[in-house]
């Protein structure tokens, strides 16, 4: 029940992920702080949803990835995308976190929740012929 619980608060986190979402947030987090937030908010359960820090990690993955997708409009103007993605990226809570948990522990706080959102791109949708 509880792994349930917390992978709906995960879900809840990230359901901002995406374009088209206003966010005031860059990606300026490191994964490391992003992650012990993150962690907290699950041990929360339900009342999760009424942190200040809930808002704070959705909006910093969406202003990651909003911020991921304005680069990657310069890059195809330039005909030099460093990934492919289709418009809107079937990204989940499970993907971020297991991007985020990907780094070394060691790395994790010099590595911004922006790299993170950026990496998952460039391993989930390379560009094909590259």
């Amino acid at each position: 029940m509880r792994s349930k619980r917390a992978a709906l608060v995960a879900a809840a986190v990230l359901a901002g992920f995406g374009p088209g979402v206003a966010a005031a947030q860059t990606g300026a987090m490191s994964v490391a702080t992003f992650l012990a937030k993150a962690d907290a908010l699950r041990a929360r359960g339900p009342f999760a949803l009424m942190s200040a820090d809930y808002k704070l990690l959705k909006a910093e993955v969406t202003g990651a990835a909003q911020a991921y997708r304005a680069r990657l409009k310069g890059e195809q103007a330039a005909g030099r995308p460093s990934s492919c993605p289709p418009p809107k990226a079937p990204f989940n809570s499970d993907d971020v976190m297991a991007q985020m948990r990907s780094y070394p522990p060691a790395s994790r706080g010099q590595t911004s929740v922006a790299t993170a959102v950026a990496d998952l791109f460039l391993a989930r949708y390379p560009c094909k012929g590259r």
